[in-house]
C-alpha cells in the first residue's frame, strides 16, 4: 500500500535542487549569459538551465553536491543523450537555428562556495 504523504527526504532534495537551479543561474547571468529557459521539459529529455550569449546556446546540467568530482559523475551518459534530445527539440523550434552552436556545460552547485562553471563538460 502506498503513503500519500511526502516523503520528507524526498521533498528536501526536490527543493534543494530548485534553489540550486536559480544560484546556478543567477551566477550565469552574471557571468554574461542570458537565461532562456529554466526547467525545460519535453518527452525525451529535461535541461536545467538553457542559457544563450550570442549565437552560443548552453545547456547546463546543475548538480548540488558536496564537490566537484561527485557532481560530474552524477551527469551519467543516459542523463547526457537525455539533455542531447531534449536540446536538439528546442534547437529545432529556434527562428535563428542555423547560426547557433550548442554547448554542454556542468554548474556545480556546493554548499557555502560559489558554483563551479565546466565549460563543454561532455
Amino acid at each position: 500500500m502506498r503513503d500519500n504523504k511526502a516523503d520528507p527526504s524526498r521533498l528536501k532534495a526536490f527543493r534543494r535542487g530548485h534553489v540550486s537551479e536559480y544560484i546556478a543561474a543567477l551566477y550565469m547571468v552574471a557571468k554574461g549569459y542570458r537565461i532562456s529557459a529554466i526547467r525545460y521539459r519535453t518527452k525525451l529529455g529535461e535541461i536545467d538551465i538553457i542559457a544563450r550569449r550570442g549565437d552560443l546556446v548552453v545547456c547546463v546540467e546543475v548538480k548540488a553536491r558536496r564537490d566537484i568530482d561527485s557532481a560530474v559523475f552524477a551527469v551519467t551518459g543516459t542523463a547526457q543523450n537525455r539533455i542531447r534530445a531534449a536540446s536538439e527539440l528546442w534547437l529545432s523550434r529556434q527562428p535563428d537555428a542555423h547560426r547557433l552552436s550548442l554547448r554542454y556545460d556542468i554548474v556545480a552547485v556546493r554548499p557555502w562556495r560559489l558554483p563551479k562553471h565546466l565549460v563543454d563538460a561532455f
